[in-house]
């Protein structure tokens, strides 16, 4: 690949630390390592980045992953909070936010991840379901299959075939994890609809316009131990960083 991208991981809060009330910044090992196994330099980003922050950071990053977690603030795309929303960061909203304006303009390659997924497409002013079970009929459980766990594959996905994703995995069928309750609704401005689940829930989307801005609904992280099809998308992304 002939150079050594640094690519920002997205962190979230983090309270599992042994001494109490002694609050973390934190991020999955499986992003890291999936970074790393591709040939990136994984930097932590905390939740915490205000526009002009953002904007200092990315110019001296070459990608930034976008991670899973909490659900995203309703008011970030004009609704408001039904009862079925989980836990929100506003901080974090807002940070993360500033980051995807600040890649945007510069563009900088980036890659979202279920909760990131979701970010990108708000970002661009599209919308999200805040609970499928209670705002999707006929969706699947995407929420919790009792008996997998996130390193196992649940459902398949149907990838468009002109897409990048079809080019990146090599295939149009692909099975994948499921860890959400919410998905994207109405996509963004520019944002391409390039794949879904069998009840029609939106699974990955690519940014139009922009040299690398890659989002899906699964956790490709968790399942490259045991499925290394699913590295193809973080070495894409890395190699996308390189030509920055």
């Amino acid at each position: 690949m002939g150079c050594t991208p640094i690519i920002g991981i997205t962190g979230r809060k983090d309270n599992s630390a042994r001494l109490h009330n002694y609050p973390m910044y934190s991020v999955g090992q499986t992003y890291v390592e999936a970074i790393l196994h591709s040939g990136g330099i994984p930097l932590i980003i905390p939740p915490v980045m205000t526009e002009d922050e953002a904007k200092a950071l990315i110019a001296h990053l070459d990608g930034v992953l976008f991670s899973g977690g909490e659900d995203i603030a309703p008011r970030r795309y004009n609704a408001s909070p039904s009862l079925h929303l989980g836990g929100t960061d506003e901080r974090r909203d807002a940070s993360e936010l500033a980051l995807v304006a600040a890649a945007m303009a510069s563009d900088i390659p980036m890659l979202g991840i279920c909760r990131g997924h979701q970010l990108l497409n708000v970002a661009c002013g599209g919308t999200l379901y805040q609970d499928l079970a209670s705002e999707y009929e006929g969706a699947l459980d995407h929420a919790a299959f009792p008996t997998h766990t996130i390193k196992e594959p649940v459902h398949p996905v149907t990838i468009d075939a002109e897409s990048p994703l079809a080019s990146i995995l090599g295939t149009t069928t692909v099975m994948v994890n499921s860890a959400h309750h919410q998905a994207v609704r109405r996509p963004g401005t520019g944002m391409q609809v390039i794949a879904t689940a069998p009840d029609g829930v939106i699974e990955a989307t690519w940014a139009a316009g922009h040299t690398f801005c890659l989002s899906v609904q699964w956790h490709p992280e968790a399942m490259v131990p045991r499925y290394p099809l699913m590295y193809r998308l973080f070495a894409a992304f890395v190699e996308a960083a390189c030509s920055k």
